[in-house]
């Protein structure tokens, strides 16, 4: 976050007066954090409203949603409509993209063993998979090589490569990884093993030692794609695969592959990395997620399909984000490291739907081990007196948690208690600690953890913003709870420390309709950089509400005019917001999203619960 937004965060006023919400979180208008002036706001206004998709009642908070997101009068029509066409970057703008293409089809050409080496997530599966996909057009049958999350760790190693050289291969394309691999890189180049490395990962200004380095966040690549997910990259990659092998002549005898029906690909790895959905990237994805509608994917058909959801429904983030994305992601997190990539790269339906089983099985499994560590991860935290406490960071460990949900878990937390949380699983053979942390705007928790590494209090360590992974020898782990702390202590303030909730507009419950939820769905799809539409709702009263299996609560909502919403808060019960709807004490402030009530054939809304404060 630069630092203009973070004075503006704290210099604009709070929202409805809401200074502590029932979670504690401050709440701002998005255009008051955002800077966006009044004549920012007209011009949009007047340009929304010349446009015919755009009813009259719905201009202005549609107009409010796009200028919070940066939107200018002059860019409108490109967030609006984006298009490839439009947006598509010149593939050699990106540093070394010439350089590994030349590589890549030079090794094509001479028949070498080629591997791709891939990150074990959604991004590294869906990137991998795109490049099986065009060499497999080309003629050419290329190898995949995932590491075990558990046993190998994340990105290449000198045993891999070692490995990869002993079986023949003479090039290695990394996708979604490599960037840092130094010393994996130097050892590869000395046995004689050619590495191109596609990803899209900060690293640092000397690259790792390799045929290319391809990487928008590289130093000294003018992309100015920064926001691509290495689906996105990979799929740069391929127009200038196509664009070089056509001037080579190797579309002579076969046909120049179709790479409109792999976008589906670079969409799901968008949406799954969680990357800023702007720019070429948001035109990616949402021509993507047009491709995956078309459900030509015969991996994603089955997933789709184990998972019980609409066969015939158009395809949405959620769909990506929550359905599709973890089932692909258990494969690496609790089974096979190699399920997702077998899956999105097969065209056999049958072997599709055998993999779609298995990772939806895995799943599963996956969903009870996170349950059962989220509920002692609790106890522990409230046992050692760590929630609620003054700390700025939560971080808490224990014994024999599985490294693979230990970073959906710190999420949950995080949500749960909105502070950055670490956690930690404890091998207690070895003493060795594996923790995986998230964040909030405002604290850089990559940052911090790179501290305490360079302090020599973790083994190793690192990340970015919002997200870090670590090691550390369980006896430090103490030491590394008050180097955390100190740290952000130092740089943050404590009114910087309180998390803030930005809203895009109040509305009156009357005003909450299908319509309007249809009108922004226009402005889809959403993700990081572009998130829902956050709304408020002032001065209501809890008509009822009534707990559901899980601990979700149903809810209704009521103004003074006795006009009525339906609401649904989740995970909500034993909460302070579960007890301020089944507890009412008096009118309040909600916030939250709209969403879709299609059950029964209803065409209605709901209301998404996020925060709630006290009417005063």
């Amino acid at each position: 976050m630069s630092a203009g937004l973070e004075a503006s965060l704290v210099a604009a006023p709070p929202y409805l007066g809401v200074a502590r919400s029932l979670t504690g979180r401050v709440w701002k208008e998005r255009l008051a954090v955002r800077g966006v002036g009044p004549e920012t706001l007209r011009e949009i206004l007047h340009r929304m409203g010349l446009m015919q998709v755009v009813e009259p009642e719905f201009v202005e908070p549609l107009a409010r949603f796009v200028a919070g997101r940066g939107v200018l009068p002059d860019t409108l029509d490109s967030f609006m409509r984006p298009t490839l066409k439009g947006l598509f970057p010149d593939p050699s703008c990106f540093l070394d993209m010439d350089k590994a293409v030349d590589a890549m089809l030079d090794a094509l050409e001479a028949k070498s063993k080629i591997c791709v080496f891939a990150d074990y997530d959604v991004d590294g599966a869906t990137s991998a998979a795109q490049l099986v996909r065009w060499f497999r057009a080309m003629g050419h049958d290329l190898a995949v090589y995932v590491p075990d999350r558990i046993t190998e760790g994340y990105g290449p190693s000198k045993a891999a490569f070692d490995s990869l050289k002993a079986k023949g291969f003479e090039l290695v394309i990394t996708v979604d990884c490599g960037a840092m691999a130094h010393h994996a890189l130097d050892h590869a180049a000395s046995i004689g093993l050619d590495v191109v490395v596609i990803d899209h990962h900060l690293m640092r200004e000397d690259p790792p030692r390799a045929r290319a380095v391809v990487n928008p966040n590289r130093p000294g690549c003018s992309s100015d794609q920064g926001n691509l997910a290495a689906a996105g990259v990979v799929f740069v990659a391929l127009v200038a695969l196509n664009r070089e092998a056509e001037r080579r002549g190797l579309f002579k005898d076969r046909l120049k592959p179709d790479l409109m029906q792999w976008l589906d690909l670079s969409a799901l790895g968008a949406i799954c990395d969680v990357t800023a959905l702007t720019g070429f990237n948001r035109a990616l994805a949402a021509q993507g997620l047009k491709v995956m509608s078309k459900r030509q994917n015969p991996g994603i058909k089955a997933l789709m399909t184990v998972a019980g959801g609409d066969t015939d429904s158009v395809m949405k983030t959620f769909h990506s984000g929550f359905v599709i994305g973890p089932r692909i992601n258990a494969g690496g997190r609790v089974g096979r490291s190699d399920l997702g990539v077998r899956l999105l790269a097969t065209d056999d339906a049958d072997e599709a739907s055998l993999l779609a089983q298995e990772l939806d099985e895995l799943n599963r499994t996956r969903r009870d081990i996170e349950t059962q560590v989220l509920d002692e991860a609790i106890a522990v935290a409230e046992a050692q007196g760590l929630y609620p406490s003054d700390d700025p960071v939560i971080v808490v460990a224990r014994d024999d948690w599985h490294p693979g949900v230990i970073g959906i878990v710190a999420g949950r937390l995080r949500e749960r208690w909105h502070k950055p949380v670490v956690v930690i699983g404890i091998d207690p053979v070895s003493g060795m600690g594996k923790g995986s942390g998230r964040s909030q705007t405002g604290i850089n928790l990559g940052e911090a953890v790179g501290a305490a590494y360079e302090a020599g209090v973790l083994l190793s360590g690192g990340g970015h913003a919002m997200a870090a992974g670590l090691s550390v020898e369980c006896d430090r782990i103490g030491e590394l709870r008050r180097f955390l702390n100190d740290h952000v202590r130092a740089r943050v303030s404590e009114e910087e420390q309180v998390e803030t909730v930005e809203i895009d507009a109040i509305l009156s419950l009357k005003a909450a309709s299908r319509a309007l939820f249809d009108r922004f769905d226009l402005l889809a799809p959403y993700g990081q950089g572009n998130p829902e539409p956050l709304l408020a709702f002032a001065d209501v009263a809890v008509a009822y509400a009534q707990v559901m299996k899980g601990g979700h609560i149903r809810c209704e909502l009521a103004d003074s005019s006795g006009h009525k919403l339906k609401g649904i808060i989740w995970r909500a019960e034993g909460t302070s917001l579960g007890d301020a709807l089944l507890r009412p004490a008096g009118r309040v402030h909600v916030i939250g999203r709209l969403k879709a009530d299609d059950y029964m054939g209803r065409n209605g809304v709901q209301f998404e619960i996020e925060d709630i404060a006290q009417a005063l």
